[in-house]
């Protein structure tokens, strides 16, 4: 699967990998950051956390008509100079809790940069990527080059929920604290006068004695200050992981700087690889992208509640404590452990070489030996916090890629691949089934409205999110990296910055969206809106087939 790939992929994608590392450890905790920091319902946190996803995915559009004029590589690199300051602003502690309103405009002021920062720099990178397989000699390896770069930055994201949770739960226990879900909801209402739940805050102060406070006031105070400022150590990661980012970028330009060209660029150059697309060409291509852009945003919509109602439901409704094989998902190390291991067993059969085969068996085997030992010296049970849930998203796409790209580079063999609209439609289905195992979860339940700021009496185990994630990701397998590829090989020449924003519109306009159910959490029961989301992504199936044939037409032309 790496075989014959230009080295300029490695350098792209690993430059990408260290960026959304410090994204998603951003990510993974920032609506937990809203409600813990300054106290927001679901349905106010939801809706920030929606609108700077939109801001962030968005912003490429922007990026992308930018790069078309001045080039990809320059705001590449303004990009992340932007985002650094962005996540200096979000990490910097403002620990009284009198002066939220300053943290509040700090914190709206690094969410503008970070979106800033991030349309520049996130599709222009993709279109350089793109750009390396306009080059005949590599053409046909492009969707599972795109697969490849999927894959790498979920290896970044992958580690960032377990970094979040190491640096949350080593700061407060420096401070004789641990975490417990519904402090921070119980905090804010007695230090807004409300005391109904002032005996449950009591029961914490005495399994969480802190001296020199002793009134539950100056209890809330002091956990929501720990709490929050565990959090801006999780924002501080971003920049680290930035700085790494930019040094292989720089490191290793010279392997795919003849892709940083645009078309303007590559046309006074001479390039012979600059295909000349007639206007009716152009504007079939251009129509049949809009309809591709305009299905996907329902699919993000239900693929982005991972941070918001996915991460209530982790909080709310599902066990805080997980014993059995089952522990060895909370574990990014073993987790890790067993990806890698999938990419050398597929090395053994793909190896052309006896002694490679061998090599790489005895790695596998050695890799499952390593897995195994950390599991089990793990503890008989473990207590897990609502961000780790996030983690299997991106391990389930590290560790699927391989089957994927090997199931697809069959069909491809005998002429059956399906087409990446295709794919697309299929992704669709696929992920109105992960809502289908949220409807068996939520059974029984109570209404969130009826928790009072608590948790379920009765929690669901774990294996229910953890499957739910597990089906939400071969949905994105079949849509996002196809459809990344798919626009950068439909997309007119004088047009791939654009397009590549416009693809990331369509997913601002879906991240927005998925604020509904967080608006809806308090005031419907569960079932409500899982239902809709499973509904939204047949009905976006369903039209995706319905314009399948007008699509294909226009992009093979």
């Amino acid at each position: 699967m790496f075989k014959g790939q230009p080295k300029g992929l490695y350098a792209l994608a690993l430059s990408n990998t260290g960026e959304r590392f410090g994204y998603y450890t951003m990510l993974a905790i920032f609506l937990l950051y809203l409600q813990a920091k300054f106290g927001f319902s679901a349905a106010t946190a939801g809706q920030i956390y929606a609108i700077f996803l939109a801001a962030v995915y968005f912003m490429p559009v922007i990026g992308g008509m930018l790069a078309d004029k001045i080039g990809y590589g320059k705001c590449v690199i303004t990009g992340v100079a932007v985002m650094f300051v962005g996540y200096v602003c979000l990490a910097v502690p403002v620990s009284s809790f009198e002066a939220r309103g300053m943290a509040l405009a700090l914190m709206v002021l690094a969410l503008i940069l970070i979106a800033l920062g991030t349309g520049l720099f996130k599709g222009n990178l993709q279109v350089m990527v793109g750009n390396l397989y306009d080059d005949p000699k590599y053409a046909s390896r492009r969707d599972a080059a795109f697969s490849l770069f999927y894959m790498a930055i979920n290896v970044g994201s992958m580690f960032a929920p377990t970094a979040a949770t190491y640096l949350v739960n080593r700061w407060l226990g420096g401070s004789g604290l641990v975490y417990k879900a519904d402090i921070p909801a119980f905090a804010h209402q007695i230090l807004n006068g409300d005391m109904s739940n002032v005996d449950k805050m009591q029961e914490y102060m005495a399994l969480m004695p802190v001296d020199g406070i002793n009134s539950v006031e100056e209890f809330s105070r002091f956990y929501i200050d720990q709490l929050s400022t565990s959090y801006n150590l999780g924002f501080a990661v971003a920049c680290v992981s930035l700085i790494l980012s930019v040094a292989i970028y720089l490191a290793c330009r010279p392997w795919f700087r003849h892709a940083d060209v645009n078309a303007k660029q590559a046309k006074a150059s001479g390039n012979e690889n600059v295909v000349e697309l007639t206007a009716k060409q152009t504007k079939d291509r251009i129509v049949a992208l809009c309809f591709v852009f305009a299905v996907v945003i329902f699919f993000w919509m239900a693929f982005h509640q991972n941070g918001s109602s996915l991460t209530y439901f982790a909080r709310d409704y599902t066990q805080t404590s997980v014993s059995g094989w089952l522990r060895i998902g909370f574990n990014i190390w073993p987790l890790f452990l067993i990806a890698v291991s999938i990419y050398t067993l597929f090395a053994v059969f793909q190896s052309e070489k006896t002694s490679s085969k061998t090599i790489c068996g005895i790695v596998t085997l050695a890799l499952w030996g390593g897995a195994y030992a950390l599991y089990s010296h793990m503890d008989e049970t473990i207590n897990i916090l609502p961000q780790q849930f996030q983690q299997f998203n991106p391990f389930f796409v590290v560790a699927l890629t391989p089957v994927s790209m090997a199931i697809f580079g069959s069909m491809a063999k005998k002429g059956k691949e399906p087409s990446a609209p295709t794919k697309i439609g299929l992704g669709m289905l696929v992920a109105g089934l992960g809502y289908l195992v949220m409807l068996l979860a939520s059974a029984g339940q109570v209404a969130p409205s009826e928790l009072h700021g608590g948790v379920s009496a009765d929690p669901v185990v774990p294996t229910y999110l953890i499957s739910t994630y597990l089906v939400l990701t071969f949905a994105e397998l079949l849509l996002s990296p196809m459809g990344i590829s798919f626009v950068s090989k439909v997309a007119p020449p004088k047009y791939k910055g654009l397009m590549m924003g416009l693809w990331f519109a369509a997913t601002a306009i879906g991240n927005y969206l998925s604020s509904i159910p967080s608006m809806l959490w308090e005031n419907v029961p569960l079932w409500a809106n899982w239902t809709i989301l499973m509904a939204l992504c047949f009905i976006a199936a369903a039209i995706m087939f319905a314009l399948l044939k007008r699509i294909n037409a226009a992009t093979e032309s």
